[in-house]
């Protein structure tokens, strides 16, 4: 079984598929390598794939100890990339796989030939924040105490998941049938310790606008929660394009993968042919 180790000796599972510049992508909290499929057998058609399960989702590791931080989560894409010998690969993500591939971008940005951060930055208002994190302490305890299984019916039909139920009711059953599989641990600790203990991106600005790396974000228009850092980002990332995908939800790659999959591929396109540019910092200074 392919693994990569990192740092702190955690085995992560990957699989590739196809043979080009590399593409790695990046998992949501509900999700794993698997939901990736749909993208790892169109854009193997031209690229390098890799998906990986992060730590804490089977068949990776799901070590014991408070080794569930946004760093070792970001840390951990970069040791895959490692394992495979890649210098540099174009990272999407989402959700949880957003906010990792933004982390690379800020603080290892050589590595990130570009970004796509798809429904991403939920849990970043500050108002709101502390609440927040006293719902995802709540999450852990629900998968410690109930299971994955319990905790996938209740969670199935929240706001931004109904368009996914909407649109694709099988889509929908397997997606929370295989989150019912989920190691109840490796959630629990996530829950805790990426999710609920993540710092808020509105408190990123100034090392945001730094970041150069050609971005795309893509979001929901029903995803509430990420259409206001969405938006941030489009507004201080310097080389962002946001794509608003209208009556859709969270679960994006999934839910409308065809779209998804021509955003991204236009926007790698554009990309690797140098036309992708900066924004003039007087046009960021305007907004």
């Amino acid at each position: 079984m392919p693994h990569a180790t990192t740092r702190d000796d955690v085995r992560i599972y990957f699989e590739e598929a196809g043979q080009g510049t590399p593409i790695l992508f990046l998992h949501e909290f509900a999700a794993d390598y698997t939901n990736w499929e749909p993208q790892m057998r169109y854009f193997s058609r031209g690229h390098r794939c890799i998906t990986y399960s992060a730590r804490g989702y089977t068949p990776s590791d799901v070590p014991d100890g408070e080794v569930y931080t946004y760093t070792h989560f970001y840390s951990d894409a970069l040791a895959v990339l490692d394992h495979l010998g890649i210098e540099r690969a174009h990272l999407v993500g989402l959700s949880m796989g957003a906010y990792s591939s933004l982390q690379i971008g800020l603080n290892a940005p050589q590595r990130a030939l570009s970004m796509t951060l798809a429904g991403v930055g939920s849990g970043s208002e500050l108002e709101n924040l502390e609440a927040w994190r006293k719902q995802c302490r709540a999450n852990a305890e629900q998968f410690e105490t109930l299971g994955s299984a319990e905790v996938a019916k209740v969670t199935r039909e929240a706001p931004s998941r109904i368009p996914f139920l909407v649109k694709d009711p099988r889509g929908h059953a397997d997606f929370y049938a295989a989150l019912a599989r989920h190691d109840a641990k490796g959630s629990a600790r996530t829950m805790r310790g990426f999710q609920g203990g993540r710092p808020s991106i509105y408190t990123m600005t100034d090392a945001i606008a730094k970041v150069s790396t050609p971005a795309l974000i893509i979001c929901g228009d029903e995803d509430d929660p990420c259409i206001g850092p969405s938006l941030f980002l489009k507004k201080h990332l310097p080389a962002a394009g946001l794509a608003m995908f209208p009556k859709s939800g969270h679960v994006l790659n999934l839910e409308e993968p065809a779209l998804f999959n021509e955003s991204v591929e236009r926007f790698v396109t554009l990309v690797e042919a140098g036309r992708w540019p900066v924004r003039d910092p007087r046009s960021l200074a305007a907004h």
